[in-house]
């Protein structure tokens, strides 16, 4: 056995020894040939070295052998000796043309900024040695072919600088082509230097101590595999189809590119640009961009909106019409731009009521709307549906009318006009580009004097007891010019606590006033509305004056104290009812249940059973005591 183990380790032994000075063996690779790259534009030759003894920073030598050379070598650039290069690099070595630029200690890169024709070859990478015995490769070569120049780009309109309104459409075209042998892809971007807006896919910038901040925003590029790519601060424009690239066929083969802008912004103000790039796919399968060229377009100037719109309303200042008489209020939008296309959403609001300083104070309300599409829809006061309109009469012009004005139509009124510049219909979720809002209009509607008072009684009668109907009288008194009817409401609020306040600790909480309960209420065209979960209840009315509420069958919770609410109610030249808010609440009716006759008759029965109970025990336990204690005594005697 240990004859025929013996070959087998020394064997082993043998390949471990082999793979271990293998992987200490030096490399220096290239990328994989041939590269194609376009004269007048840069090639960068990465190279790196590995498996080295020595210092991590490792010496780099390129050497050149032309096609016309018949093999000679042309030493291009070291980075160890600088009296390397031969004759025909020294002068573009000396400028910075041709470099070397290290990206480590043992990874550097070829670069030359504008290849010419003449530098097509076999380019090889050599590393001095710094190993303690030579092996391995110590150069790597690849293979470059320069190919002319074909890449071609124009502009069929420039942009003057002129400034364009907010809102209007931008289109730029810029067509591009290549003619090349080789398999070669295009690629275009619009995007533009300066102005306002976040930042875009690529964005280069410099800032020094007094120099100025330059940015490049890309808006939108048709990339090298055709696929559609706006900038990153242009995609919520591009997804909302605000931002487009459309490629079309020319004349001679060339790609047209059509750029278009549908609502421009003040952000997109900017001197534009358009970019086209050739590309090759290499041996190793990487996408490398060998040629590009930058077309300046002009400068843009948008004016924003704000500048040149105004709303007004009309009448100015304050209007004051009959109750029943017509209302009409003007809206006026003025200094939309022409050339650019508009989507209008028009508000009414409204402030302050009767009964409060209607030049101040209160929530605005929205009283009608007219949206882009020409709809409109009214606020929380949906009679106004039937009793009024709002109409566009002229190119923005929108008039608001109100048939029959009431109290109520008192107040401050606005227009707010919301503009959607660019869009004619935008979707519920747009914003608006720009709101503005027009001076108030004060309308006080002359109200005529209405006197309105209320009382509460309970009529007399037997003591009210649990389960019988409760009865309410209010009496309610209106005085005015016109007819005028009275909307009673009942309200109940529990009893207040016996406890007086002295009996109270001192670090008790004082007691929560509960708010008043709305029972029932019989409105002014004779409407009865039941509000209670409790108890049934009804409402009538017993003549003009007098209103009647009935408890049905009352339980305990039906106590309290009970109050009635009016509020009057007139009618205008019309015929329509309105609300006058005069109103007045009677004083507070207390009402208590007693016990039926029937709780009470159980009173002496519960006493008189208890009594009877106890006086048994009582004799039972004396008797069995004093007989117990003969018995005893008895039994002593014997």
């Amino acid at each position: 056995m240990r004859t025929v183990m013996a070959p087998t380790k020394a064997a082993l032994l043998v390949f471990l020894h082999w793979a271990l000075q293998r992987a200490a063996c030096r490399d220096v690779a290239l990328p994989i040939g041939p590269l194609h790259r376009v004269a007048g534009f840069s090639l960068s030759l990465p190279c790196s070295v590995s498996g080295y003894e020595g210092p991590r920073t490792q010496e780099f030598e390129w050497f050149l052998y032309r096609d016309d050379s018949r093999g000679r070598q042309m030493g291009v650039i070291s980075t160890r000796d600088k009296g390397f290069p031969f004759m025909p690099f020294q002068a573009r070595v000396r400028s910075g043309e041709v470099r070397v630029e290290r990206d480590s200690g043992d990874k550097v890169r070829l670069v030359i900024q504008r290849l010419r024709p003449e530098d097509q070859g076999v380019y090889e990478c050599y590393t001095p040695s710094t190993d303690s015995t030579y092996q391995g490769n110590y150069s790597a070569s690849v293979t470059v072919k320069v190919i002319p120049d074909t890449l071609q780009i124009s502009y069929s309109r420039s942009l003057t600088g002129q400034p364009v309104p907010e809102g209007a459409e931008l289109a730029l075209t810029c067509s591009a082509s290549i003619q090349s042998e080789q398999l070669t892809h295009l690629s275009v971007t619009f995007g533009k230097r300066g102005g306002g807006g976040g930042g875009g896919g690529r964005e280069a910038s410099r800032s020094r101590a007094g120099a100025e901040v330059s940015t490049v925003r890309e808006i939108i590029s048709i990339d090298n595999r055709l696929a559609v790519v706006p900038g990153h601060s242009y995609k919520t424009r591009y997804d909302d189809g605000d931002v487009t690239l459309e490629k079309r066929n020319g004349d001679g083969g060339q790609g047209v590119y059509v750029m278009k802008m549908r609502a421009l912004q003040p952000d997109d103000s900017g001197s534009y640009f358009c970019e086209a790039s050739q590309w090759i796919r290499d041996p190793d399968r990487s996408w490398q961009k060998i040629a590009q060229r930058t077309l300046d377009i002009g400068n843009l100037t948008v004016q924003q909106l704000a500048e040149s719109l105004s709303v007004e309303s009309s009448p100015k200042g304050e209007v004051t019409p009959q109750i029943g008489s017509p209302l009409t209020l003007t809206c006026q939008v003025m200094g939309l731009p022409a050339e650019v296309k508009f989507g209008l959403l028009v508000q009414w609001m409204k402030r302050g009521s009767v009964g409060s300083s209607v030049a101040a104070g209160g929530v605005e309300v929205e009283v009608a709307r007219m949206s882009p599409d020409g709809a409109v829809s009214w606020g929380d006061d949906l009679s106004r549906a039937s009793g009024g309109s709002l109409e566009k009469v002229a190119e923005g012009k929108y008039s608001l009318k109100l048939f029959s004005a009431r109290p109520s139509d008192s107040g401050v009124y606005r227009c707010m006009v919301s503009v959607f510049a660019g869009r004619c219909n935008p979707g519920p979720s747009t914003p608006a580009t720009l709101t503005q809002r027009s001076e108030g209009i004060t309308v006080n509607l002359k109200t005529e004097h209405v006197l309105v008072a209320a009382v509460a009684q309970l009529p007399r009668g037997p003591l009210l007891k649990r389960g019988s109907t409760v009865t309410l009288i209010c009496n309610v008194t209106v005085t005015s010019a016109g007819p005028a009817h009275a909307q009673v409401s009942w309200l109940r609020s529990p009893v207040p606590d016996p406890v007086a306040p002295k009996d109270r600790s001192p670090a008790s909480d004082p007691p929560v006033a509960e708010k008043p309960r709305l029972l029932a209420a019989l409105t002014h065209d004779g409407v009865a509305k039941i509000y209670a979960n409790g108890s049934e209840v009804s409402v009538d009315r017993l003549s003009a004056a007098s209103y009647r509420l009935r408890v049905h069958a009352a339980a305990m919770d039906d106590q309290g104290l009970y109050a009635c609410h009016a509020e009057v109610w007139q009618q205008d030249p019309h015929g329509s009812w309105y609300n006058t808010r005069a109103k007045a609440e009677s004083s507070t009716v207390t009402v208590y249940l007693y016990a039926r006759a029937a709780d009470l008759l159980l009173i002496p029965l519960v006493v008189g059973v208890s009594s009877a109970l106890f006086v048994g025990i009582l004799i039972v336990a004396t008797v069995t005591c004093c007989f117990m204690k003969r018995l005893a005594r008895q039994r002593a005697r014997k």
